[in-house]
C-alpha cells in the first residue's frame, strides 16, 4: 500500500520543506524503514511559488556545476534558477541534494511530484 505525503510549501522555508520531503522519500517516517530499499511512498509538494525566501537567500546562494572541461565551472544563484526553470527546479535541486548519493536516489526522485 502506497503512503502519500502532501506538503504545503505556502509560507514555509525552502530548506525545511525539502528536508521533510527527503526524509519521507527515504522512508524514515514509517516504521518499516530499511536503508537498502526504496520506500513505497509518494510525496507531493504544492504551492512552491508561495515559499518564503529572503532576498539574501535568492541572491547569495550558489549552485555549482562542473562539466570536467577547462572553463566548465558554472555557478547559478537561486534567482537565476527560478527565472529560467521555475520554482519546481529549485525544489528538485534541494531535495536531490538531501538524498543519499547511491543507486536508489533516481528511484526516490521519481516518487516526488512538485506543483506550483
Amino acid at each position: 500500500m502506497t503512503t502519500v505525503h502532501t506538503i504545503d510549501a505556502e509560507g514555509k522555508v525552502l530548506g525545511r520543506v525539502a528536508s521533510a520531503a527527503a526524509k519521507a522519500l527515504m522512508g524514515k517516517t514509517s516504521a518499516e524503514y530499511t536503508a537498502n530499499k526504496v520506500a513505497d511512498v509518494r510525496v507531493y509538494i504544492k504551492n512552491v511559488s508561495k515559499t518564503k525566501v529572503t532576498e539574501k537567500r535568492l541572491k547569495e546562494t550558489l549552485h555549482e556545476t562542473y562539466s570536467g572541461q577547462p572553463g566548465g565551472f558554472k555557478q547559478k544563484t537561486n534567482e537565476k534558477i527560478i527565472e529560467k526553470k521555475g520554482w519546481t527546479k529549485l525544489y528538485e535541486l534541494a531535495v536531490y541534494g538531501m538524498l543519499p548519493s547511491n543507486k536508489l536516489r533516481p528511484l526516490m526522485m521519481k516518487r516526488l511530484t512538485i506543483t506550483e
